[in-house]
């Protein structure tokens, strides 16, 4: 086993849980919250911090500086100018590629896979769901009426749209920004976990780089 898997996800897809099943099954780490914890000891940064603005959308004109640190390195000046939210961001950014050096594993959200653009050895994957499968998902998971589940979906989908489109170059759930896009209420969830454990096989008997590019 060689591959990272990325996952970006529509809220109450069952995303997380996909991916963490899909990591089980390989015997790899999955990564979502817990990137969090280890952002915040690598960079310094207080732990809630990172998780006040984790997936959060930012308005920052800032936002053409952060871009050109990514191709040409930030020094500390630019970093210290910079809006908390970047350089939670940036932290993020290294802790995500830190992980993926490390060897195989499953990452959830936080724009991994614009992280690990240069990662050969990366499959992204995009789940996403039928509204009335995520109203009855969310609505038994956090106990809400079906108009409260509804709203929580749209925030947290606005939220995670505008984050993944402000910090990548690329559209949140849109086809053309990752390898697959699965729908987890066709399947379900152990459906769409069988499926994309024949795609990574597949991928590893058909791509094994060796590594990073």
């Amino acid at each position: 086993m060689n591959t990272i898997i990325t996952i970006g996800r529509q809220f109450g897809s069952g995303g997380r849980e996909i991916g963490e099943k899909v990591a089980e099954y390989f015997g790899i780490k999955c990564l979502d919250k817990e990137l969090l914890t280890r952002a915040a000891k690598e960079s310094g940064f207080c732990e809630e911090m990172i998780k006040s603005h984790d997936e959060r959308p930012t308005n920052s004109f800032l936002y053409n500086l952060v871009m050109d640190t990514y191709s040409f390195g930030y020094n500390a000046s630019s970093f210290m100018d910079m809006p908390i939210s970047h350089k939670v961001f940036l932290a993020q950014f290294d802790t995500i590629k830190k992980a993926a050096e490390e060897g195989p594993c499953v990452i959830v959200g936080r724009c991994a896979d614009y992280a690990l653009h240069d990662f050969k050895n990366c499959i992204n994957l995009f789940i996403y769901g039928d509204e009335e499968t995520k109203v009855k998902r969310i609505m038994s998971k956090y106990s809400l009426t079906e108009d409260k589940a509804k709203d929580m979906i749209v925030k947290k989908d606005k939220q995670r749209q505008s984050y993944y489109n402000y910090y990548s170059s690329k559209k949140w759930g849109r086809a053309d920004s990752y390898d697959f896009c699965l729908n987890s209420s066709v399947l379900g969830v152990e459906g769409t976990v069988k499926l994309i454990i024949q795609i990574i096989e597949d991928f590893e008997n058909q791509n094994n780089p060796g590594g990073k590019a």
